[in-house]
């Protein structure tokens, strides 16, 4: 294991589903290690499809990674199993809180230790209710009768379970409250922190995950057509005025220097 360079890199992959819908062109990002990097874009920009090649769950819709390579932690890994990942410390946390309904929320957490044979099971029990208070709380609750954010809490305190050393967060903020998803975003934040848990978060809500994140990329059409620190993105005024929603016109005084500053990728 190399302790040098990103921990993740993903190195101009084009991913095609059923070799004819090419969805990712030369998609190219890097994650520190100890980072927390935001890939930002409008639905259907490609985010889910990095995730999920990420993660090797292509298969299951008959996509592939047809050109590039995807590096963890020194060594290529889009030619291994889930189970592989699982295994070297990471975890893909889905979109649509994808908790099991009739299991009650221990049971959740525990699922996720399914593939570990050490007595430290307890251990990170309680670390993630240490994080997720209201989880334990509600430990002998069946998951489906959580709210959205609890859910949402369950299946990221499941991630955590297989002792990751990197999360995949897909679209964490989707559906949620505005209170939810800061409390989410704050402890995504403390397990980095405290953990050295290292996230790439894929996200709509640009707003908020520019305000956690350290580095942002933005997707248009399956290519990064923007990077660069989360506080420069965040200031950049084509991206207030197009992708955060403020007024670029009323900056710039001019409503046409506003129309000339939108994004492709919200045309």
């Amino acid at each position: 294991m190399s302790e040098q360079g990103p921990l993740l890199s993903i190195a101009g992959i084009e991913v095609m589903y059923a070799r004819l819908a090419l969805v990712l062109r030369g998609l190219t990002l890097r994650v520190p290690r100890g980072g927390i990097v935001a890939l930002l874009g409008a639905n259907g920009a490609g985010k889910t499809t990095t995730m999920k090649a990420v993660a090797n769950l292509l298969r299951s819709e008959r996509g592939e990674v047809t050109r590039g390579a995807i590096h963890y932690d020194g060594a290529r890994i889009d030619g291994l199993d889930a189970s592989d990942l699982a295994r070297r410390g990471l975890s893909l946390v889905m979109e649509g809180r994808h908790a099991f309904g009739t299991l009650s929320v221990e049971d959740n957490l525990k699922v996720g230790a399914f593939s570990r044979r050490d007595r430290g099971v307890g251990d990170s029990l309680d670390m993630v209710y240490r994080y997720f208070p209201r989880l334990k709380d509600r430990r002998l609750q069946a998951a489906g009768l959580l709210s959205g954010g609890e859910q949402q809490m369950c299946v990221i305190g499941r991630a955590l379970m297989a002792r990751p050393r990197m999360i995949l967060l897909d679209e964490p903020s989707m559906g949620l409250a505005p209170l939810l998803v800061e409390e989410i975003f704050s402890i995504m934040r403390q397990l980095n922190v405290d953990e050295g848990m290292t996230f790439l978060l894929a996200e709509q809500n640009a707003a908020v995950a520019l305000r956690y994140a350290t580095y942002g990329y933005l997707v248009e059409s399956g290519r990064v057509v923007r990077e660069g620190p989360a506080a420069a993105l965040a200031a950049d005024p084509e991206i207030r005025a197009s992708y955060l929603g403020l007024d670029a016109s009323a900056e710039a005084g001019s409503a046409t220097l506003a129309a000339r500053r939108r994004p492709r990728w919200l045309s």
